[in-house]
């Protein structure tokens, strides 16, 4: 006979449990928003790993472990008597609603468009003017201001770009944003010359961040491609401590044979 399979409420019941004053997880009982945040990252790249590996079932695990981070706010704002898991999913359904008029014209699950589909660029279009209005009824007035802060630097240093372009400003052409990262590198020499540290970073800070708008502009994600950047150091070095590995260890190797090694890495296709 195959076991019962568990639910959402479940899960939910679950939470309820470790978070029972008298009876629970004494772990649990101490968490509150901030320090589940660290969990909550941790989680979510494991995600990202097990899609970047294509393993499914490794996807499905880690999908648990991000849904379980959303049942555990859920859980600590519902002790506030502030929202609970339901207001979620009805505050996103919602949000959702509003955002695809193309799919959902009178903003209701059961319209639906009697026409074909606008074109994508129609569809960014209004989506962005939708999120626009959304942020005037925050008392958000920059174009920036719903930005999250905690974003990975490149990911957010793209965001930031891509918001700013929608108004109007950015390059006309990638000729222009390849000249200003130029410039910035030039920058960069001069502060590294002069030797003087805040300037070193500030304006190592605009290469990076020049470099951020060229990857946009060639169409890639900066973040993806310095991860993937980063993969494939990584088994190139592991290649170069192996072949050391057969003598007396990357540390005792001269740089010139390590170099050879990087080489054969390389040519290898690693």
């Amino acid at each position: 006979m195959t076991a019962a399979r568990f639910s959402l409420d479940d899960l939910r019941h679950l939470m309820a449990r470790l978070r029972d004053p008298e009876a629970g997880c004494p772990w649990d009982l101490k968490q509150d928003f901030q320090s589940i945040v660290p969990h909550t990252l941790e989680e979510t790249y494991e995600l990202a790993d097990a899609i970047a590996s294509e393993d499914l079932d490794q996807i499905r695990q880690e999908m648990g472990d991000v849904l379980f981070q959303l049942i555990f706010y859920s859980r600590l704002a519902e002790e506030q008597s502030a929202f609970d898991f339901d207001d979620v999913v009805d505050g996103i359904t919602r949000k959702l609603l509003r955002r695809h008029p193309h799919v959902f014209p009178a903003g209701t699950l059961e319209s639906r468009r009697s026409s074909d589909a606008p074109e994508e660029a129609q569809i960014k279009q209004r989506w962005e003017e939708i999120k626009a209005e959304e942020r005037g009824e925050k008392a958000q007035h920059s174009a920036l201001d719903d930005i999250p802060q905690a974003l990975p630097a490149a990911s957010r240093a793209s965001k930031l770009q891509k918001r700013a372009s929608q108004l109007g400003f950015d390059w006309e052409n990638i000729e222009g944003v390849v000249d200003a990262l130029h410039d910035e590198l030039a920058e960069l020499r001069e502060a590294m010359q002069a030797g003087e540290q805040a300037a070193i970073e500030d304006e190592l800070g605009d290469v990076l961040f020049s470099v951020v708008n060229l990857s946009r502009h060639l169409g890639l994600d900066a973040e993806a491609t310095l991860r993937k950047a980063g993969q494939k150091f990584e088994r190139r070095f592991r290649f170069v401590e192996a072949r050391a590995e057969e003598g007396e260890g990357v540390s005792a190797t001269p740089r010139s044979q390590l170099e050879d090694f990087w080489r054969e890495a390389k040519e290898a296709g690693l």
